[in-house]
């Protein structure tokens, strides 16, 4: 392989497709890839990975390309690694599609238990601006403003902030905050179904009180989820803000072509 080298005086015979030609490290990377998916997707329902022979037959690598290929799913905090023990799944990552409008409470039913614990849950009178331009509302309409910690089998999942138009958190705010999610409780206050949300998805470096609240070192990547759902009359009630452990939340959708 590529990145082993042979005894002086040996010859090696490489097999057709083995890839002599690629750095150890693209190589440790390609089989990374291959190893994250089968990780998000559930393939190792033991929660332990094959070991390194192992995986080197499949992946037709070099010992020392699938060692490098565990160590970054280690520093993802993917896995962990233990002498006598092999590699094994820290966290299982939970899937939530982003082709349909659901709340993650409804999209990981049967997943383990989720609590979320009220941190906030006030009438604000002054909405920031630019809050105040995603709701198409004055600033001096005011708002109800929502910060939960969601918790997933007793481990924080997600930190969430929501601005409500004030008709509608109003009504929101005599509801079940710990134990529903907030779509269900819109729903009901409004009388009307949630219709359509705008989603933007990128990564961002946690800040200290954020990475304390969910668990995770200072500056480690989380989701940053900026999402505006509207009523299916296309009114928006809800601009929220939600930051999610990037190990314990996979995001995936379904694309069609047209």
């Amino acid at each position: 392989m590529d990145d082993t080298a042979d005894p002086p005086g040996s010859r090696r015979r490489i097999p057709p497709g083995r890839g002599s030609s690629r750095p150890r490290a693209q190589r440790a990377r390609e089989v990374a890839d291959v190893l994250r998916h089968q990780v998000v997707g559930g393939r190792f329902a033991d929660g332990l990975l094959p070991d390194e022979h192992s995986l080197g037959r499949q992946f037709d690598a070099s010992r020392n390309a699938v060692r490098e290929a565990l160590r970054l799913l280690r520093d993802e905090g993917l896995v962990t690694r233990r002498r006598g023990v092999g590699t094994s799944v820290v966290l299982p990552k939970y899937g939530h599609g982003l082709d349909r409008l659901a709340g993650l409470a409804e999209t990981l039913a049967g997943h383990g238990t989720i609590t979320n614990h009220v941190r906030s849950a006030r009438v604000v009178t002054e909405l920031p601006p630019a809050i105040a331009e995603r709701l198409q509302v004055p600033p001096g309409a005011g708002a109800v403003h929502i910060e939960r910690l969601r918790m997933l089998d007793d481990l924080p999942l997600s930190l969430d902030s929501t601005y409500l138009t004030a008709d509608v958190g109003r009504g929101v705010l005599r509801g079940d905050l710990a134990g529903r999610d907030v779509f269900s409780l819109i729903e009901e206050t409004a009388d009307c179904l949630l219709g359509s949300a705008e989603v933007t998805v990128h990564a961002v470096n946690a800040d200290p009180a954020t990475a304390e609240l969910l668990e995770v070192p200072a500056g480690a990547a989380v989701f940053a989820i900026e999402r505006l759902t509207r009523l299916r009359d296309g009114r928006p009630v809800d601009a929220e803000s939600i930051r999610i452990r990037a190990d314990r939340l996979a995001l995936h959708a379904t694309l069609h072509r047209c």
